[in-house]
């Protein structure tokens, strides 16, 4: 039969590991708030980002004030063309990003990985991406994205 000690001990131990689980738990719960507030904060850049393209689509001559950006482009349909497409991989980088966070299941994320993969053999999307004005975004995603123009055949 344990005594009162022995069971006072069990009883310390049984409470502190129970706080130190606690404790675990908590910060694995802080990193994913950090990671979900993380992926938020790049999504709204993004969002950010993609309305002024809107903007450029809707009224191309909003283009012009960044000659350098649509140099490459003879008229307002190509214009368009242009900003659409980045419009189109700025949706396709914030799936990306959300993946690489853990965010994103792969099921999803390789759904939309095959449909970029059919935008990217689309001769417009690979003007755009061959252009050389300016694209903002994350470093590691555009080295993706110039990958997979280069893996992907030209649709005719």
């Amino acid at each position: 039969m344990p005594t009162i000690q022995e069971v006072q001990l069990v009883l310390q131990a049984v409470s502190s590991l129970a706080i130190a689980g606690g404790l675990i738990y908590t910060a694995f719960q802080f990193r994913n708030y950090r990671r979900a507030q993380h992926v938020a904060n790049f999504t709204k850049l993004v969002e950010l980002q993609m309305h002024l393209r809107e903007m450029r689509v809707h009224e191309p001559q909003l283009a012009r004030v960044y000659r350098h950006d649509v140099s490459h482009t003879q008229n307002d349909t190509e214009i368009r063309e242009y900003f659409f497409n980045l419009m189109q991989m700025s949706v396709f980088e914030i799936i990306w990003f959300a993946h690489r966070q853990g965010q994103v299941p792969p099921e999803y994320y390789r759904s939309w990985d095959r449909r970029m993969r059919d935008i990217a053999a689309e001769p417009t999307f690979r003007k755009m991406m061959a252009s050389e004005s300016m694209k903002i975004m994350h470093d590691d995603f555009q080295v993706y994205m110039q990958a997979m123009v280069r893996e992907t055949p030209v649709r005719a």
